[in-house]
């Protein structure tokens, strides 16, 4: 089931995205959004009668987390050898706040600290309940779904803070979309789903989930002996290798195998000029 908020020039809604995709992930042409009633993490899938094409509205963030974006840094090897980093011994974990997300089409703003704003495709988990100390074993039990990332860095802040709060905190830094896919099993992930970013319709990432050094239930394990996740909260999981600038002017877009795809352009934010 692919789960979408949604806007016809009202108030955001919920809804379910209703009919044939293609192996991408992509639905067809006719499809339709079925409305919900309420958040579906707090009240469940509950269909209304009301019905749009899905080309009269305006797709949002699938989810907007009241709590937290948890990144994971450095999770397939060929990235970490890319940037000149070791494989970590553990998950590494750093924070986005939620006033990073944006939804498919919304701009990436190249903020004016930064001269090196790159791109990072990726698997994000999204939590469907209250949790804490999750074995890996039972990391379907809280998984809602997944949806698709663009874990945006200003490389030349990461590199000159260390840390990664700046450099992955900007508002726009993490594009989310197009909707949650709910019915994918994660033990599929183990054996590879296809991650890929495009910049201007040229491929940059072509990497395969199978590559993760950290499987998708040890980063919810891992996280959730941590910190207590709430329904909503959203894991990012790591690129794969060939991670790069982005221009303003640019356009990015993503896609994973069974998902669908997420487009994002570049933007400079009105009356900001470049440092």
């Amino acid at each position: 089931m692919r789960i979408c908020r949604f806007s016809t020039g009202e108030e955001p809604r919920f809804g379910v995205v209703t009919g044939e995709v293609d192996e991408f992930g992509q639905p067809a042409e006719d499809s339709v959004v079925v409305a919900l009633t309420g958040d579906p993490l707090y009240v469940g899938i509950k269909l209304l009668e009301e019905q749009h094409r899905l080309a009269d509205v305006r797709l949002l963030a699938p989810i907007i987390p009241r709590s937290k974006v948890v990144g994971i840094g450095r999770n397939y090897a060929a990235h970490a050898a890319e940037l000149g980093n070791d494989v970590p011994a553990e998950p590494l974990m750093f924070l986005k706040p939620n006033t990073t997300v944006v939804g498919p089409g919304d701009p990436i703003f190249y903020p004016a600290q930064t001269s090196d704003l790159q791109y990072e495709g990726e698997l994000a988990v999204v939590i469907g309940r209250i949790c804490r100390d999750v074995p890996a074993e039972q990391a379907t039990d809280v998984i809602f779904g997944y949806t698709i990332a663009n874990d945006v860095t200003a490389r030349d802040l990461q590199r000159s803070d260390v840390q990664f709060t700046r450099a992955k905190g900007f508002d726009s830094f993490c594009p989310l979309g197009p909707w949650i896919e709910t019915d994918l099993d994660p033990q599929a992930f183990n054996d590879g789903r296809q991650v890929q970013t495009y910049l201007n319709g040229d491929l940059v990432q072509d990497g395969s989930t199978a590559d993760m050094i950290f499987d998708v239930p040890t980063l919810v394990a891992h996280v959730s002996s941590v910190m207590t996740l709430l329904p909503g909260d959203v894991i990012l999981t790591g690129t794969p290798e060939g991670v790069g600038p982005m221009e303003v002017g640019d356009e990015v877009e993503i896609s994973i195998v069974g998902i669908g795809a997420l487009t994002n352009p570049v933007a400079r934010r009105a009356g900001e000029s470049p440092r």
